[in-house]
């Protein structure tokens, strides 16, 4: 894990957004029916376990067993499933 691609997620967590596509997506994945996607995105990110590192245009946290995919330049989260 770089501490700096954790850091830089951390310091953008305010951007992160998911499409519509994305929400059904990641709610399918995950079966969260009830939950946020972004939020819970978000606090697996802020997870004290979580890892993070970047792969090409991509952001790939690691936490709790869960791994989310974000685009670096937008912020977009693209998918999560377990692992």
């Amino acid at each position: 894990m770089k501490t700096n691609d954790k850091n830089e997620l951390l310091k953008n967590i305010d951007r992160l957004k998911t499409t519509l596509n994305g929400a059904i997506r990641i709610k399918k994945n995950l079966k969260i029916n009830s939950v946020n996607p972004v939020e819970w995105c978000k606090t697996q990110i802020k997870s004290k376990n979580s890892t993070v590192h970047k792969e090409g245009k991509n952001y790939y946290v690691k936490a709790n067993g869960y791994e989310i995919t974000i685009n670096s330049s937008s912020f977009t989260i693209i998918t999560a499933h377990v692992l």
